[in-house]
């Protein structure tokens, strides 16, 4: 009876651990993968600079190249697959094309005309508060909270963004901060008392970023 039992756990283990092999091998991306999960992460990888080539469904040598000088600059095993160590890391440092589209739709309806910089920082505001505890999690849910952006309200959001939006975008999405850690920007003629009370952090072109 007992050495029944013993068999009967012993299978069961094998069978949890070949259940959890199959779960971390299907949440890896190496070579020969296909799909949408590949696209997003040569594109993450290319606006870091990692990845050159075209955005292709195939997880090729070049995507295991750029993938091995990301995880080199993060300090994680350079073997090429895309585990989840790497996709997390790779997460934090970086934003989808879906999110960068939306960065660049605010960047374009607040700051067109406005500095390069001053374009940046408006994207870094919204990356600021991704990350913030106080604000919503996501880039999409943070531009569309009620109020939080009149571009959105008012419809300008939806104008097509210019290259050199969709560049601020990518540049806030990978970390560049000219706002230096802003959770608010508004027009120097602004006359709220609320927004007036927030401290400032810096002056670009025609906006005041504040916290």
């Amino acid at each position: 009876m007992m050495r029944k039992w013993v068999l009967m756990m012993m299978t069961a283990l094998l069978l949890s651990a070949a259940a959890l092999h199959n779960k971390v091998e299907a949440a890896s991306l190496k070579i020969g993968a296909q799909g949408d999960a590949v696209k997003d992460l040569q594109y993450r990888l290319a606006i870091l600079n990692y990845y050159t080539n075209p955005i292709v469904p195939t997880y090729d040598n070049n995507t295991a190249a750029a993938v091995k000088k990301f995880q080199k600059g993060a300090g994680l095993a350079a073997d090429g697959v895309a585990g989840q160590l790497t996709i997390h890391a790779l997460h934090k440092v970086s934003a989808s094309k879906a999110d960068v589209t939306k960065i660049a739709r605010v960047i374009y309806a607040e700051g067109r005309g406005e500095p390069y910089q001053g374009q940046i920082a408006i994207g870094a505001v919204i990356m600021n508060r991704v990350k913030a505890p106080s604000f919503p999690k996501t880039v999409n849910d943070v531009i569309f909270a009620p109020n939080a952006f009149s571009v959105v309200a008012g419809g300008q959001y939806w104008l097509i963004p210019d290259n050199t939006a969709i560049k601020a975008a990518k540049a806030a999405a990978t970390g560049s901060d000219p706002s230096k850690d802003a959770f608010y920007f508004y027009n120097g003629s602004a006359t709220s008392d609320w927004m007036l009370s927030r401290p400032v952090t810096v002056k670009i072109g025609h906006h005041v970023f504040a916290k």
